[in-house]
């Protein structure tokens, strides 16, 4: 692989309503804005070579892929260790309530209710990174979560995880080399050695 292009899904219903949404099993499409851009997000990409998609579990993340590469035929590799952050006791509640345990706690502490402990979700990213960085395809779509897209976005920028995230804008894409990638993936695994804000 010789480069990524990295994009957060479009607007989905739930997230529009601000509802925690970690489950794929929950039904949770592209709201109506979020169609728009994920269209827009292919008027975007057209210019651009894409080899091969990689997406998640959850139904916003393939239907934001569906609708960016319409009238391509490119291959699509689902890795679920990419997933969004299991929300525990806060799915499908005001994501707000949840931010505000996680940004109280330690990466370390378990979320309540049978979520992921945010150190827990980074290692399994970290799995579905190495997923990613092992394909031979030349230009790799990743379409993702914010969660996931800006621990490793931060990390190529040399940036460790911290208790608060900035939000990462909806179906905007970001393009790196490989090796950029490959960095803050290292980053993230020694960060998992020691994990502290």
């Amino acid at each position: 692989m010789k480069r990524v292009v990295l994009v957060r899904h479009a607007e989905s219903v739930l997230g529009a309503d601000g509802i925690a949404n970690g489950d794929p099993r929950v039904a949770n499409p592209l709201s109506a804005a979020g169609v728009e851009q994920a269209r827009a997000l292919r008027a975007i990409l057209d210019g651009t070579s894409i080899d091969l998609c990689v997406t998640t579990d959850f139904e916003r993340v393939r239907q934001t892929a569906d609708l960016a590469l319409e009238g391509r035929e490119v291959p699509r590799l689902g890795v679920a260790d990419l997933n969004e952050i299991r929300y525990g006791k806060w799915e499908g509640e005001p994501v707000a309530d949840y931010l505000g345990w996680a940004w109280t706690h330690g990466p370390v502490d378990p979320c309540p209710g049978g979520g992921e402990a945010r150190v827990d979700a980074a290692r399994r990213n970290v799995r579905g990174w190495g997923t990613v960085l092992a394909r031979e395809e030349e230009t790799v779509l990743v379409v993702g979560h914010g969660f996931v897209l800006r621990y490793v976005l931060d990390a190529v920028r040399g940036r460790t995880p911290k208790a608060t995230l900035d939000q990462l804008p909806l179906a905007e894409p970001q393009l790196l080399p490989v090796e950029e990638l490959a960095g803050g993936v290292e980053l993230l695994a020694r960060w998992l050695e020691e994990p502290t804000w």
